[in-house]
């Protein structure tokens, strides 16, 4: 479910998780979904909050998708003052705070993110 509140002239994009993706949060497609909702929100500088009540698994891969990605085209700055999370567990946090630092890292430091691509690449063709 998404619902919209207004606070003066900003307007909040408010995501039930559960609604959208279900008690568990963790593939790719999942978090594209995610994605795929609140990034034009995002990038037209509006809040989003996202509403995991229910949600009971989690894993990097879902958030990864979900979130991760928002920081190839949106600074960091700007996405922890547009985006929020409530009632997201412990386990959840842990996790979104490691995808947040490793997909600070990727996008800023072209080094870091040419190796990390380097190994995706080497790990896709043995298998």
């Amino acid at each position: 479910m998404t619902s919209r509140c207004f606070k003066g002239d900003v307007r909040t994009m408010k995501h039930e998780i559960l609604t959208l993706v279900g008690k568990n949060c963790i593939t790719p497609g999942d978090g594209q979904k995610v994605y795929d909702l609140v990034h034009p929100e995002l990038l037209a500088l509006n809040e989003v909050e996202l509403d995991f009540a229910g949600v009971e698994i989690f894993a990097s891969p879902f958030f990864n998708f979900a979130i991760g990605q928002l920081l190839r085209d949106i600074k960091p700055e700007t996405l922890n003052r547009l985006l929020k999370f409530s009632n997201l567990n412990t386990v959840g946090k842990q996790i979104l705070k490691l995808v947040i630092e490793n997909s600070k890292r990727y996008y800023s430091d072209p080094d870091f993110r040419s190796r990390v691509d380097q190994v995706i690449s080497e790990q896709a063709n043995t298998q």
